[in-house]
């Protein structure tokens, strides 16, 4: 049911980039964050109905757009959401930029965990306010909070940026954590902006949207997606889910500045139908994930390749522990690149605490995964 898809020659930034990305166009690419995998097919007909249709203007969210997120709020996560706190946007990374700009001044911190998704911090810097890092602590190949540091920053803080379930590590916070998070920031005045893109593809664990914390609801921002759940997200639809009126209209004039205020037509479309017919294939898209996280985990460790795998509980990118490599940040982006022939993304653009990490996409049949594992144990025999 799931397999590679040439995606080659399509413009694709993870394949067609690669030579500018790595130098290099001779490898497999497993870094951006999508998948190799055909998109379900209800979106596939629910897209190919509409492009029939010869015109493509201007395009209104239509009623079933709101409903569909609804209905999948309530069915996925048990979040119950009003129709008039969903605010369309073009991308979870722009709705991210509007809301620091929107609720934030220059000069003003905002907090980050890193290491992180690098639109975080580079957005935060780009519109001159203060990046303000509560580090994740990493401890016996497990990430977790240092709460006393965040309580500390959050005194002097405007924002906190919250990545749930988190990239890279791929932590899936548990509800005790971010009760902590909300009552620190309700102390400080913090305003939580959540981007919960990966919510779908969680594993053993349940993902607790921010918004359904009653205390919390009327003073944070949810970004989401179904770009990452249901690979689609060069149709560029997203939306923000803002039940605070106030907040929703200072976000709504900061983002209608961008001029970005029309629809994708073939992304809703795909929206609609991903959230009412898709959660068959999400399912199965689970199960095939978690199979090639196993094997990757069960492989390095049955080869006796020191890469230590952090455990991978959201998400289809796997953040890996490559210190025991015992090689610099130079020497390890060439053992990847250029002797096992593969393309990750650098853990050091995650900021400086990835420093000896890699991120690995796994989403892609079981074969190519099989074949990359084999690049890098026959990589890692030749230098020992």
């Amino acid at each position: 049911m799931f397999e590679s898809v040439s995606r080659l020659g399509t413009h694709s930034t993870k394949w067609d980039e690669s030579k500018k990305k790595f130098g290099t166009d001779d490898l497999i690419p497993l870094w951006v964050a999508d998948m190799d995998l055909a998109s379900p097919r209800c979106v596939q007909e629910a897209i190919y109905e509409r492009a029939i249709h010869p015109i493509y203007g201007y395009t209104i969210y239509p009623y079933a757009y709101y409903e569909a997120i609804q209905n999948w709020m309530k069915e996925r996560f048990d979040f119950s959401i009003e129709k008039e706190w969903i605010v369309p946007c073009y991308g979870v990374v722009p709705s991210l930029n509007f809301a620091i700009t929107a609720f934030s001044k220059e000069g003003d911190s905002i907090i980050v965990q890193t290491p992180l998704y690098p639109p975080f911090v580079n957005s935060i810097k780009a519109k001159n306010r203060v990046v303000v890092d509560n580090t994740l602590c990493y401890e016996n190949g497990v990430y977790t909070i240092d709460f006393e540091d965040f309580r500390q920053k959050a005194k002097k803080a405007k924002l906190f940026l919250l990545c749930s379930p988190h990239n890279p590590t791929s932590r899936v916070w548990e509800k005790d954590e971010l009760e902590q998070i909300i009552d620190i920031c309700l102390e400080n005045n913090v305003l939580i902006i959540s981007d919960e893109i990966h919510a779908d593809i969680v594993y053993d664990k349940v993902h607790s949207i921010i918004g359904s914390f009653t205390k919390i609801s009327k003073h944070c921002v949810i970004l989401n997606a179904p770009s990452k759940t249901f690979n689609i997200a060069g149709l560029n639809t997203s939306y923000a889910i803002i039940p605070n009126k106030k907040i929703r209209n200072e976000y709504r004039i900061e983002q209608n500045k961008s001029g970005i205020t029309n629809g994708n037509p073939f992304g809703i479309e795909a929206l609609i139908s991903a959230y009412s017919n898709g959660e068959v294939w999400l399912e199965a898209l689970k199960i095939h994930l978690k199979k090639n996280i196993i094997y990757v985990r069960d492989y390095l460790s049955r080869e006796n390749i020191p890469i230590v795998v952090v455990p991978t509980e959201a998400t289809f990118l796997m953040w890996l522990d490559c210190k025991g490599l015992g090689l610099n940040k130079k020497d390890l982006v060439n053992f990847f690149v250029n002797e096992s022939k593969l393309g990750l993304n650098n853990g050091l653009d995650f900021g400086q605490e990835g420093e000896g990490f890699m991120r690995l996409n796994i989403a892609t049949s079981k074969e190519l995964l099989e074949e990359s594992m084999y690049k890098i144990s026959q990589a890692y025999r030749r230098k020992n």
